[in-house]
């Protein structure tokens, strides 16, 4: 099953008896999991109780032990590359950070030029330099309309340096960060991290807007709301040292 054949933009996500065992036992184990494609998928369970590993299993970052998956119609863990061409990262603590002396502009325009440079074809390589800012800059504007992000509305506009943001405009900036790539499946880990109530209410909205729209969304969660596919991590993995070890690699990866 290679996933050509699949013709919604999302990406549907199967699992059965999932695991990932590391030098300290497992971060996670016996996961299923049953979405279709444009499905809200909420990770939940306790902080260090493997969510992260798993949003990262799911997305292709991390290697399973046990047990099998497929993401839009590829194998885990066979086609770990493949998972990852369709997927993307938004906020993932010490993975996919923020560089915080950056301003907006400097982040969204030194991702579209990775996405041209690695996730483009040759034929985009080839065009002239002015459609291609003039694509880069169709998917930055798209990918911010779609994470909701007016930066009109910011302190400094588009020059406004990440560090000045408010955390729900960080999670939208990230959101947005990884839509430039056009992925069929987004993951976003702790979404509701450090929220009120109402901000919490806005970034469910968001995501939900995101399945709408046809992506997968793959979201790290203290409490799933009721109208998404709740997989939970309820085994608590006793040694965090694990977890910051796994996050760690990940990140280097």
């Amino acid at each position: 099953m290679d996933g050509s054949n699949d013709g919604a933009r999302g990406a549907a996500v199967t699992a059965r008896e999932f695991g990932l065992k590391g030098p300290r036992g497992w971060a996670f184990r016996g996961v299923g999991v049953e979405a279709g494609p444009g499905s809200l998928i909420a990770i939940e369970g306790a902080s260090g109780s493997g969510r992260t590993c798993l949003l990262l299993a799911l997305t292709g970052r991390m290697r399973p032990t046990e047990g099998e998956a497929t993401v839009g119609g590829f194998r885990l863990p066979k086609q770990l590359a493949a998972v990852r061409r369709i997927s993307a990262l938004g906020p993932v603590p010490g993975v996919t950070d923020l560089d915080p002396a950056l301003t907006v502009a400097e982040q969204l325009h030194e991702r579209a030029l990775l996405e041209r440079r690695f996730g483009g074809s040759l034929r985009t390589l080839l065009r002239p330099r002015a459609e291609r800012a003039a694509e880069a800059r169709l998917r930055i504007d798209t990918a911010l309309a779609a994470a909701g992000l007016d930066t009109e509305s910011l302190p400094k506009g588009r020059r406004t340096s990440v560090r000045d943001l408010e955390r729900l405009e960080v999670l939208r900036l990230s959101v947005a960060l990884a839509l430039i790539g056009r992925p069929r499946l987004l993951a976003v880990d702790d979404v509701d991290l450090k929220l009120s109530d109402a901000e919490r209410g806005e970034a469910w909205a968001l995501l939900r807007s995101l399945t709408e729209s046809g992506i997968t969304v793959v979201a790290v969660c203290n409490e799933a709301p009721e109208d998404a596919i709740a997989v939970s991590t309820d085994r608590r993995n006793d040694d965090d040292k694990e977890t910051a070890d796994a996050l760690a690699e990940a990140g280097r990866a």
